[in-house]
């Protein structure tokens, strides 16, 4: 093809030149004056024209070639690398359809030598089954031998079981006619002494565990105790509520009673107390039933006697900014003890309702400030027991918070701390534990938080109570203890918070003593009301006296 192309080139110059030629001739044909420049002219432009077509033929031609050489190469490469891949391909085919031929082979000779083993095995199997029915077949002949045996002892037995019971009948009638007792009322009187002894071995084996567990207990809670008492150094937390309100003279009592008395009876509509003004000097008293509304009633009072201007309009204009000062005064208070207490995330709504037991009192005990102090002494025990200290304070923190809202909402102030805890997302143990801390405790946390709460509240000068329902307490006390058989007497001890029963060694023996004493305590549960936990202790002395003349 490329020696082609260059002929073509060579035929198509020569071609050129001679049109070129003929051209040339025809016009020196008509132009005979310029035959000689015009024809060298010519044959100068043609032969130059046909000089330059002929380089770019044989170059257009030398390109070719070597562009035609240049992929005949690559076809060449490609085609040799084409076949080095088939061969291999097929060297690889031909390697793994030779290990495959070896390895059915392998697995053929294996499957027949199995299958050969199999038969044997089956061979010998077919063997012992044929043994094994030959044993069956002579112990089926004596098990029915021996059913014909036991089908006569059987009998015999029965021969014999009817004249045990007949003899036996006669025997038991000529007892019951000897002793005087059927059958039924010796049986009453076996299990009526058999449950009496019984109970007498329970219960000196009750007060023999009871008495080993209690002074294991003891040693063991007097050093938890002792420990955390002694980590805790608060102060004591009793107070009385002030409900007095000192006014600088006599003549401002006149200002706060107003014209007919229009200005007390504003105040007190307005603060929803009651003012008594008196013969006291320079002192007017607050009375209300909420501690709240005495505390804003005794600020606002405050307030307008230093500021001297007393009628309704500024009367109610004072009462409620001290309300909304009173809140913010709880919310800080809530706040300080969750800071103080080292609780932290609770809702805004529980810090409120925690800063409203400032102004609460319990047995003349500020609720507030006993909950801080709960909160302390249960982190304290949960520390030295291996609980969650957290989750302690936490609870205790938060054991009396029903007490915020007791008179707004009914119900005991445990239910309703329990209620308002899980309202506000609470975890559940710290729900449980406010609920039980009044009721049967179950988990360890709530019998730390009884413990805290318990020790809160009878630390010496923590509370105080009416000498009537004091005194009232303990003779219920000693009553009930009294109301058993076989008490001699009973006394109470530290503030009821022990009673101790003398019983007559007559009618009451050392096993019933542990018996007598749940009794006591069981129904102090169930009749009285007491704050803590009341100490039963049961003694029974014997003392013989005589006399040397």
């Amino acid at each position: 093809m490329p020696i082609l192309y260059v002929v073509l080139g060579l035929l198509a110059g020569l071609g050129v030149g001679v049109f070129l030629l003929l051209q040339a001739k025809k016009r020196h044909a008509m132009d005979k004056s310029q035959e000689t420049l015009g024809a060298e002219e010519l044959v100068r432009e043609a032969t130059r024209k046909s000089e330059s077509l002929v380089r770019d033929s044989e170059k257009k031609a030398e390109s070719l070639v070597r562009e035609a050489e240049r992929k005949a190469e690559n076809l060449v490469r490609d085609a040799e690398g084409k076949a080095d891949g088939i061969r291999k391909e097929a060297q690889r085919l031909a390697t793994a359809s030779e290990e495959r031929s070896k390895r059915y082979e392998e697995e053929a000779r294996n499957t027949k030598a199995e299958a050969l083993k199999l038969e044997q095995h089956v061979i010998k199997k077919e063997e012992n089954v044929d043994k094994k029915e030959e044993l069956v077949a002579a112990r089926d002949q004596e098990l029915i031998a021996r059913e014909k045996k036991l089908q006569l002892r059987e009998k015999t037995v029965v021969d014999l079981t009817a004249s045990y019971e007949h003899m036996n009948q006669k025997v038991r009638e000529t007892l019951e006619r000897v002793a005087g007792m059927t059958q039924e009322d010796a049986k009453k009187a076996l299990i009526s002494e058999l449950v009496a002894q019984a109970r007498l071995d329970a219960a000196r084996e009750m007060k023999t565990i009871e008495d080993e567990t209690r002074e294991q207990a003891e040693q063991k809670v007097r050093g938890i105790l002792s420990t955390v008492l002694s980590r805790y150094a608060g102060e004591f937390v009793a107070e009385r509520v002030v409900t007095s309100v000192n006014i600088p003279s006599e003549e401002m009592k006149g200002r706060i009673i107003g014209r007919e008395g229009r200005n007390i009876r504003a105040f007190e509509a307005a603060a929803g107390v009651d003012l008594i003004i008196d013969d006291t000097p320079d002192t007017v008293v607050v009375s209300g039933f909420s501690a709240v509304r005495r505390e804003v009633a005794r600020l606002s009072l405050e307030k307008l006697v230093q500021d001297g201007r007393i009628h309704p309009s500024r009367i109610e204009e004072v009462v409620k900014k001290t309300e909304q000062e009173v809140e913010q005064i709880m919310k800080k208070a809530g706040e300080q003890a969750a800071m103080e207490a080292n609780v932290f995330g609770l809702n805004a709504d529980l810090v409120k309702l925690l800063g409203r037991l400032k102004y609460r009192t319990s047995y003349g005990q500020n609720v507030l400030a006993h909950s801080v102090e709960v909160a302390h002494l249960a982190g304290l025990l949960a520390g030295e027991l291996g609980e969650n200290v957290k989750l302690a304070k936490r609870a205790a923190l938060l054991h009396d918070i029903g007490k915020g809202v007791d008179q707004d909402q009914e119900g005991p102030h445990h239910i309703v701390g329990s209620q308002l805890a899980k309202k506000f997302g609470e975890p559940a143990q710290v729900v449980h534990s406010i609920r039980a801390h009044h009721e049967e405790p179950e988990t360890v946390l709530d019998h730390i938080i009884i413990a805290a709460d318990a020790i809160s509240g009878a630390r010496p000068g923590a509370r105080r109570e009416l000498l009537e329902s004091y005194l009232k307490r303990l003779e219920d006390l000693e009553g009930i203890s009294r109301s058993f058989r076989g008490v001699q007497e009973a006394y109470a001890f530290q503030a009821g918070r022990e009673i101790r029963v003398l019983v007559s060694p007559e009618q009451v023996s050392d096993a019933e003593l542990q018996i007598l004493c749940d009794d006591i305590a069981k129904k102090i549960e169930q009749e009285l009301t007491y704050p803590g936990r009341v100490k039963v202790a049961v003694v029974r002395q014997t003392r013989v006296e005589s006399y040397a003349k």
